[in-house]
């Protein structure tokens, strides 16, 4: 009886013993659960996060680009300003220079002032736009006035009154211009 006892002993001790470690592993999976839930839990934050930060570097991106365009722009702005005054200055030399010379007065030196100031524009990019025999452009030229010529092409320039500039890209003065129109009379009819 006593062999049957300590038997039943043994099988009573394993019993407890796989029980108990039955128990561990329950207890180990169930913390592995809740660690995979916080894990996915942590994963979506770091997505979220990601997406985020996406957005922000996105967004700094653009305020970067607007804000170099905005610089650019009031630089442009600010360049044009410069050189509109000093192309009113250097209109005022060459109708000084005009005016002289009409009056049989040297003016060999306005001419090299007005040579370094051609030499001053184009270094800095500075180009007098092409007017007289042209095809009239809106984007180059100001018409102010249509004369009537049946030899010319309708739009084409006669006369400019006013030089024009464009500074790299941009048209900073248009010229004041005259354009030929083949019959005046039907254009202020149906104009």
């Amino acid at each position: 009886m006593s062999d049957t006892n300590d038997l039943s002993q043994n099988e009573l001790e394993k019993t407890l013993e796989n029980n108990k470690i039955d128990d561990e592993m329950q207890s180990k999976q169930e913390e592995l659960d809740t660690l995979k839930i916080q894990l996915e839990k942590e994963k979506e934050k770091t997505s979220s996060y990601e997406t985020k930060i996406q957005y922000l570097l996105a967004d700094f991106e653009n305020i970067k680009k607007r804000s170099e365009v905005d610089i650019q722009n009031r630089v442009n702005s600010i360049t044009d300003g410069i050189v509109l005054k000093f192309l009113g200055i250097y209109d005022d030399f060459v109708r000084a220079k005009d005016a002289l010379s009409k009056q049989g007065i040297n003016t060999e030196g306005l001419h090299a002032i007005l040579k370094n100031m051609d030499m001053f524009l184009a270094e800095f990019g500075v180009k007098s736009i092409e007017a007289v025999g042209e095809i009239f452009d809106p984007k180059l030229h100001e018409a102010i006035s249509v004369k009537e010529d049946l030899m010319l092409d309708d739009n084409t320039i006669t006369a400019e009154f006013r030089k024009g500039y464009i500074l790299k890209d941009r048209v900073i003065r248009p010229s004041l211009v005259e354009i030929s129109k083949r019959d005046v009379k039907e254009m202020n009819v149906n104009g």
